[in-house]
C-alpha cells in the first residue's frame, strides 16, 4: 500500500502539460472500466475509445465558429500529443458517426472514475467541518431547432419556443467543481433527477438546496439514504412546534414536517430543525431547514456560510454557457446531444479538477477559500492547445481564396425543409392573368406607334 501510494505522488510531482494532468484522472484503469461498460467489439476501425473521448473533451475548450474547426483542431492536438498511436479518422462525420454508437453509459462509467479519482487525490481538502458540502441546482439548455429534436424533447413555455435539455448538477461548494450530473428534457423534473445523483454522494454529504428543493418525500428519501440537508424554506411550507413560539422571537429550534396528506394517512412527521439566518445587508430573512440536530455538528453560523456558498451552482452554469460557449447546443440529433452534454460537462469537471489540485487548501472553515478562475484556467489549456499544435505547410493565401467558391449540385428538394417556427409560411405568386386586347385598346396602341 505505501509503495503504491508514494507512486502516485511521483506521477503527480512529474505532471506539468496539460496531456499529464488529464492522464491523472483518465488512467488506463479508467478506460479497462470504459471497455467493459461498452461491452461491444470495436465497430470503428478509425476511432477507438481513447481517442474518441480524448477529442470529445479538448473539442469543449478549443476555439472556432463551427464544429468543424474545433474537431480540426481537437484532433490535431491529439496526433501531436500521442505521436506514437494510430491516428484516428480526418472527417466530423466519421468522428460524429463513431461517437453516435458509442453507449451514453460508457461516458457515465468514466465520470463516476474521475469522482472516485477526486476523491483520492484531493482527500480532506473536500471536507469543511467534517462535511461533503455540496449544493444542488438546475439549468435550462437550448437546443437546435431540428426536426427530431423538436419531436423528442419538446418545448418549455411557449409552444414556439426552441427545443431544451434540463442539467442538474451536484458542486462541491467550498472549491465550486462540479461533481456529478443528470441530463433531461427541458420539462424535466429536476427533483427526480437530485434522487438519482444521491447514490454519486459521499457518506458525509450536506446537500444545499434553495427553496425549488422542498418537499416531504423527498426530505425522506435523503434520510433513507443516511445522507443530510440544508434547504431553504418559505411560507409553502407548514411546520409544526410543542410549544407556541413568537415568530419574531424565533432564532432556531426542532420542528415537525408533517404535511397534511402524511396526517391523514396516519403517517409519523419528520422531527427537523429550522434556523433563522439573519443578515443586515438583505431586507428579508433566510428560514433553513435541516435534519442536523446537534448543534455541534451544524450551527446556526455554519449553516448560514454554507448557505453563501450555493452561489457555486451559479457560477457553474455561468461558466458552462457563456466562458464555454454553451449557451446554444450544437448537436441536430438526439444522440449526439447527449454526447455532447456528456463530454462537455466532463470536461469542465476535468477542467477545474486540474486547477482544485494546485491551488492551497484552507485550514478554517471561516478564511476565503481559493477558488480556481474558470476563464483562466480556459485560456490556459488553450495556450496549451496553441503551442502544442505544428504549423503546417500551406499553399499561398491566393491560391486558397482562389479555391473558396460554393458548392455547385444539381438540387433534387426544395430549398425549406419544413415550416420554421414564428415564421410565416411561404406563398408563392399565383399565375399571371393574360388578357386579349379590345378593339379600342389596338386603335390607342396604333396611334402611339412612332412614325416610320
Amino acid at each position: 500500500m505505501a509503495r503504491g501510494k508514494k507512486s502516485r505522488q511521483r506521477r503527480r510531482r512529474k505532471a506539468e502539460s496539460f496531456v499529464q494532468v488529464v492522464r491523472q484522472f483518465l488512467t488506463p484503469q479508467v478506460f479497462k472500466q470504459a471497455h467493459r461498460a461498452r461491452n461491444a467489439p470495436r465497430r470503428s476501425p478509425r476511432w477507438d475509445l481513447q481517442p474518441l473521448l480524448f477529442v470529445l473533451l479538448v473539442t469543449t475548450f478549443c476555439v472556432g465558429d463551427s464544429a468543424h474547426e474545433r474537431f480540426e483542431t481537437a484532433r490535431a492536438f491529439y496526433v501531436a500529443s500521442h505521436e506514437t498511436r494510430k491516428r484516428p479518422g480526418k472527417t466530423l462525420q466519421g468522428f460524429q458517426a463513431a461517437l453516435a454508437k458509442l453507449p451514453v453509459g460508457v461516458l457515465r462509467v468514466v465520470a463516476g472514475s474521475i469522482r472516485q479519482q477526486l476523491l483520492e487525490q484531493l482527500g480532506d481538502r473536500l471536507q469543511t467541518g467534517g462535511w461533503f458540502v455540496c449544493g444542488c441546482d438546475g439549468s435550462r439548455m437550448e437546443c437546435a431547432r431540428s426536426e427530431e429534436l423538436e419531436q423528442r424533447l419538446g418545448t418549455a413555455g411557449k409552444e414556439q419556443s426552441a427545443p431544451t435539455a434540463w442539467v442538474t448538477a451536484f458542486v462541491h461548494l467550498r472549491t465550486g467543481l462540479l461533481w456529478s450530473w443528470r441530463v433531461g428534457k427541458g420539462t424535466a423534473s429536476e427533483q427526480r433527477h437530485l434522487l438519482y445523483l444521491l447514490a454519486t454522494l459521499p457518506a458525509c454529504t450536506l446537500i444545499v438546496t434553495d427553496a425549488a428543493y422542498r418537499g416531504y418525500e423527498l426530505a425522506l428519501e435523503i434520510l433513507n439514504r443516511g445522507l443530510s440537508f440544508l434547504v431553504r424554506v418559505g411560507s409553502q411550507t407548514w411546520l409544526y412546534t410543542e410549544d407556541e413560539q413568537p415568530l419574531e422571537q424565533f432564532h432556531e429550534g426542532e420542528v415537525y414536517y408533517w404535511p397534511l396528506e402524511r396526517q391523514q394517512k396516519k403517517l409519523p412527521p419528520l422531527r427537523l430543525r429550522l434556523i433563522r439566518v439573519r443578515d443586515s445587508k438583505r431586507q428579508h430573512d433566510v428560514w433553513l431547514l435541516t435534519n442536523v440536530l446537534d448543534a455541534r455538528q451544524l450551527s446556526a453560523a455554519m449553516a448560514g456560510q454554507f448557505y453563501r456558498w450555493r452561489w457555486e451552482n451559479e457560477g457553474l452554469f455561468r461558466t458552462y454557457k457563456r466562458t464555454l460557449k454553451k449557451v446554444k447546443l450544437v448537436s441536430r440529433n438526439l444522440r449526439l446531444l447527449h454526447r455532447e452534454l456528456e463530454g462537455s460537462l466532463m470536461a469542465v469537471q476535468l477542467m477545474l479538477a486540474q486547477a482544485t489540485l494546485r491551488l492551497h487548501p484552507c485550514s478554517s472553515l471561516w478564511d476565503e477559500p481559493q477558488v480556481a478562475s474558470p476563464r483562466k484556467v480556459l485560456l490556459e489549456i488553450r495556450r496549451e492547445i496553441a503551442a502544442a499544435v505544428p504549423a503546417r505547410r500551406r499553399r499561398a493565401f491566393s491560391h486558397r481564396i482562389a479555391a473558396a467558391t460554393r458548392e455547385r449540385r444539381v438540387r433534387t428538394s426544395s430549398k425549406e425543409k419544413r415550416q420554421w417556427p414564428r415564421r410565416k409560411p411561404h406563398k408563392p405568386p399565383g399565375t399571371p392573368r393574360i388578357i386579349t386586347l379590345s378593339s379600342e385598346q389596338k386603335a390607342l396602341l396604333d396611334n402611339l406607334k412612332p412614325a416610320a
